[in-house]
């Protein structure tokens, strides 16, 4: 990266960027001392920094690829409540979901998180006994709502509408017998990556080295040989404790697990092709009581499509990919509810996350448990694996946690709940933007630092778009450079801006992004 790519010497101490990686690098090789290494950078292990930091914990996180380069980048994007694991009993699973949810929508990412209609419209081919069931599920999850003291202000109550506002929500909904619409609220991301990315910041605000294209091997309780993949430099960090966050990759380094992969699939479109759809549409999966297939709106003028959940047995590849039965099954489950069918012409693109589920015996992955584990290895390292993006926090309070009392580190309470992610209210760097000061979509993404990515720019026309039909500006690449940790072309398409999700946009975009990415 060039002189001229890096950020002035003022930069926040929340900037990651290849200066502040090298001189970390430099740090640890002279013997910085270790209280809790992390191996792996999605959502948990990026949790984990932040929680262990902001306790006073000397923390280092290290990621062979890109932060949320697996499965927290695949994901539906929704901050769920939980109300579907009521379906199976999982009451425990259905309220801390629906805590941690009412955490990151209230105090530490409501810049990030909006509230999302769910519709199930009430078609013909929708029974009066199933609408009553999601009815019911429906006032279930209010309960939960309530009983996670999240505000209606914030998620309003669930409710019936008629085909008029049905349509006004989803205007490519099948009318033909359309007798209205069940209406709830979940909570949905702008983006999940952006979430990781902003955990990720806000732990190295708080002290962290967070270093990505660093390999972990002959990972222990004590430390881990590291190697730069960058240089193919290799030194030893020794810790007090380690804990694996490698989500599907966590058997790995800790053979005393059993995991059972299930893969998540979606289909990308254009939200023309939806209507540009206001809310989410929610279609029950015939023979299934808690199971839906989901259109849920999203930036960059996109729909989503989701998801599935199948064995994904063999290994781990780095890029899943739905099956052709995926994809059958997804257009022909939406198309139910649509006056116009899709087809696979009107796919844009696709992605598909594995699951990392905790192998619980015989029946199918959708039947698993969604509660997460933190258990010690016969190594010694401290392996934290399941749960959802949505019970992070939660995941990375228990692992320290335990860090501390199986280590005898001195640490302070966990902070977590109460502290700003970078872009909240409430953070310290964080000014509310209006319209004048940035453009919305850049708002969205970046709530009270959306300023900052303007005032931080030294590209050429910064409020320009990297492309003509996408709503990125030349500034964020840049900042994606200077402040965010991207490396290279491929880290600012694929998981700082999510442009890759569509190869046609990120091949109109790819020469400017790497213009942007060198400094020239």
């Amino acid at each position: 990266m060039t002189e001229s790519a890096r950020p002035a010497p003022d930069a926040p101490r929340s900037a990651l960027n290849a200066a502040r990686r090298t001189a970390d690098l430099t740090e640890l090789a002279a013997g910085d001392p270790v209280d809790l290494l992390v191996v792996g950078g999605g959502v948990t292990g990026a949790g984990v920094a932040l929680d262990a930091a902001a306790r006073g914990l000397r923390t280092v996180l290290v990621e062979a690829r890109d932060l949320a380069f697996g499965t927290s980048r695949w994901s539906s994007k929704l901050v769920h409540g939980g109300l579907r694991y009521l379906a199976s009993a999982q009451v425990g699973v259905a309220h801390e979901s629906a805590v941690e949810r009412g955490i990151l929508m209230t105090r530490t990412a409501p810049h990030l998180i909006r509230a999302l209609p769910q519709v199930v419209p009430l078609l013909p081919s929708v029974s009066r006994s199933t609408a009553a069931l999601v009815r019911t599920g429906f006032v279930a999850g209010d309960v939960l709502r309530m009983s996670a003291r999240t505000p209606a202000d914030v998620l309003p109550r669930a409710r019936r509408v008629d085909a008029r506002e049905a349509v006004r929500l989803v205007p490519a909904v099948r009318s033909e017998g359309l007798r209205g619409a069940l209406v709830a609220h979940d909570g949905q991301l702008v983006d999940d990556a952006r979430l990781v990315v902003a955990i990720a910041r806000t732990a190295a605000e708080h002290g962290a080295r967070v270093l990505t294209r660093v390999e972990a091997a002959n990972v222990t309780g004590t430390g881990a040989d590291v190697t730069d993949t960058l240089t193919g430099e290799t030194l030893r960090i020794e810790a007090r404790a380690v804990v694996n966050a490698t989500g599907v990759w966590a058997d790995q380094l800790d053979a005393s697990i059993k995991l059972r992969p299930s893969r998540g699939s979606h289909l990308v479109f254009d939200a023309a092709a939806f209507g540009r759809p206001k809310g989410a549409l929610t279609v029950p999966v015939p023979g299934s009581t808690s199971r839906f297939v989901f259109a849920l709106p999203q930036q960059l003028g996109r729909v989503v499509l989701g998801l599935t959940d199948e064995e994904a047995p063999g290994p781990v590849p780095d890029t899943p990919v739905p099956t052709d039965a995926e994809v059958d099954f997804l257009l022909d489950t939406v198309n139910t509810a649509l006056g116009r069918a899709l087809t696979r012409a009107d796919v844009r693109g696709s992605y598909a996350g594995l699951r990392p589920l905790l192998d619980g015996g015989d029946g199918a992955t959708a039947d698993l448990s969604r509660q997460h584990a933190v258990r010690e290895a016969p190594s010694g390292v401290i392996t934290v694996v399941g749960g959802k993006l949505t019970t992070y926090r939660a995941m990375a309070e228990q692992a320290v946690d335990t860090a501390c009392r199986l280590r005898g580190l001195s640490a302070g309470p966990c902070r977590t709940r109460d502290l700003p992610l970078v872009g909240a209210p409430g953070h310290p760097g964080s000014r509310p933007a209006t319209r004048a000061d940035a453009p919305a979509p850049l708002i969205a993404r970046y709530g009270g630092e959306a300023r900052a990515v303007l005032a931080a720019a030294t590209v050429p026309d910064p409020e320009g778009r990297i492309a003509e039909a996408i709503n990125i500006t030349r500034a964020e690449v840049e900042f994606a450079v200077t402040h965010e940790g991207a490396l290279d072309v491929e880290d600012v398409l694929h998981r700082r801006t999510r442009i890759g999700l569509v190869p046609e946009d990120a091949e109109s975009a790819r020469a400017a992004v790497a213009e942007i990415v060198s400094g020239d």
